[in-house]
């Protein structure tokens, strides 16, 4: 398979620089290593170099294929607001867990483009996928997490098929979150919440 690049989305501050740079960095690093692409040592200062002179927050969209080419790509970014609450419902169409790539962060993104598509923006913020086995994966840009009132997060394990989100591994590093199993009826139990290292934590509501 070599239709499809790897890709890192970050989140840039001109007066912090760079949120999870080294997290985002890793990840593509051992992502690159494990699918035998080249390039991730040279992706470092092609970020620094889209973002030098940037006045403002940005989004930055950072594409690495297979024999080493780069492409990175900046616009404006901004924050939603702090009592901001999505709307979310969950997909028809499922994750196949033995599927391994989805565990990279990939341009191969039909699985998430079809779930996206069953819904229109005025139903839902985002969509939450499950696996063949109904159990909770993830959303098609973010990863859940719930609130069950024990004071850690949980959050579902790779092993349910899904990416390894940066976010996620920092709250995890963190013991802010724990891996659990989950299923839909379990997100109705405690406070719902998606994120990832562009937007952070975002309170969701679950919709029918």
């Amino acid at each position: 398979m070599t239709d499809f690049s790897l890709i890192e989305t970050l989140r840039f501050e001109p007066e912090t620089g760079f949120v999870r740079l080294r997290l985002h960095l890793a990840r593509l690093t051992r992502s690159a290593r494990r699918l035998g692409f080249a390039g991730a040592d040279a992706t470092e200062a092609q970020l620094r170099e889209a973002v030098r002179g940037a006045a403002g927050p940005l989004r930055v969209r950072l594409t690495l294929d297979r024999h080493g080419a780069i492409a990175v790509t900046t616009a404006p970014f901004a924050p939603l607001p702090d009592d901001a609450v999505w709307r979310v419902r969950i997909a028809a169409t499922t994750i196949d867990s033995s599927n391994r790539l989805l565990r990279f962060k990939t341009t191969r993104r039909g699985i998430f483009e079809a779930a996206r598509s069953e819904f229109s923006s005025a139903e839902a913020d985002e969509v939450i996928l499950l696996n063949e086995k109904g159990e909770v994966c993830e959303g098609t840009i973010t990863s859940v997490f719930l609130d069950d009132g024990s004071g850690i997060l949980k959050t579902p394990p790779i092993a349910c098929g899904l990416l390894a989100g940066v976010l996620r591994a920092e709250l995890i590093c963190q013991r802010r979150a724990r891996v659990s199993r989950l299923s839909p009826a379990d997100l109705e139990c405690g406070d719902l919440y998606l994120g990832n290292s562009l937007r952070g934590l975002i309170r969701a509501k679950l919709g029918v």
